[in-house]
């Protein structure tokens, strides 16, 4: 093979354009990237595992939400404690709908842009069958950027998760550092029992001054530590003006400097209720900490029960034998 064709290959290989004449090429035109996951097979009916529903179809722009919910679907299978189903298209469902299942796990907010003034809910009567069927005992994982919904309220699924991002009275807050660590606050805990007292999340989004329902008891079981130092412009970059994060700014702000919960557990009625703010995107599911958290309170969620085992690097090296 000539060194003129390898060249040519290896360019084309690389998605290089070549001019087709002299001069300045065009740019390639823009197309979304793509990934490769492994969807598990479906499972022959009598499995007697536990049944989960992954209810999305709409997220903002900033998540890979359909690459998120395969991940999520193969973790969870993965474990050989679920079956996982997904729809992305909620609005209709009733009672019957959900009646086959253990737990949903909800990654949706229904909107664009957070900014978007109209959220795309499901309405009834899918709204109220949700709220019956974990008021009348059905689990439910409250995941991530779900905690956004119903902006700029909605009372009931407020209920149902215990807090949620908003506007006001305070504005909800989103950490810049895009790697911290998370303390285990409670280790006694069913979910977190056998866990490390420190781990990492990466890539991942702290979720902060969260607007808490003062009607919902909340147990906590993982916190973060909103650091005024990460706002620096130099860490965080143009997505936080340093005009808007000045000392003076971040000191006024409430809960700044301070620890916030970014895991916990409730009840709804008879209902178990998980809250996850953790897990951006399908990159930060891989690491331990968020892996054993999410597949744990799913069980327990669905169950009352935990037995899938801990992680290795989510398992308590102090007190091993």
């Amino acid at each position: 093979m000539s060194t003129g064709l390898r060249t040519v290959l290896l360019a084309l290989s690389l998605g290089t354009v070549f001019p087709l004449s002299a001069g300045r090429a065009d740019p390639a035109p823009y197309t979304i990237p793509t990934t490769v996951q492994v969807i598990p097979t479906p499972l022959p009916p009598g499995n007697g595992r536990l049944q989960l529903l992954i209810i999305t179809g709409k997220n903002s722009y900033e998540h890979d939400w359909r690459g998120t919910t395969n991940a999520l679907r193969k973790m969870l299978e993965d474990t050989g404690r679920f079956e996982v189903h997904v729809t992305e298209e909620f609005r209709g469902a009733t009672a019957a709908t959900l009646k086959p299942y253990d737990a949903v796990l909800l990654n949706y907010t229904g909107r664009w842009f957070y900014s978007d003034p109209a959220e795309q809910r499901w309405g009834d009567p899918a709204d109220s069958a949700l709220f019956d069927y974990v008021r009348n005992g059905g689990g439910v994982v409250v995941y991530h950027a779900t905690f956004t919904m119903g902006a700029p309220s909605w009372p009931e699924f407020e209920r149902l998760a215990g807090a949620t991002l908003r506007s006001t009275p305070s504005p909800s807050r989103r950490s810049p550092v895009d790697g911290f660590r998370i303390h285990v606050v409670d280790r006694e805990d069913p979910i977190t029992r056998g866990m490390r007292e420190y781990m990492w999340t990466l890539d991942d989004d702290m979720y902060t001054n969260m607007r808490w329902d003062p009607a919902t008891k909340i147990h906590v079981l993982v916190t973060g530590h909103d650091d005024p130092a990460v706002y620096a412009y130099r860490f965080a970059g143009p997505k936080y003006p340093a005009a808007e994060f000045t000392p003076e700014k971040l000191r006024s702000m409430p809960g700044m400097d301070k620890d916030h919960p970014l895991v916990w557990t409730t009840q709804y009625g008879k209902g178990r209720v998980y809250c996850f703010t953790l897990g951006h995107g399908p990159d930060t599911l891989q690491y331990d900490a968020v892996t054993s958290l999410l597949v744990r309170g799913a069980e327990w969620a669905a169950s009352g029960k935990v037995t899938i085992p801990l992680t290795d690097k989510a398992r308590d090296f102090e007190n091993a034998p």
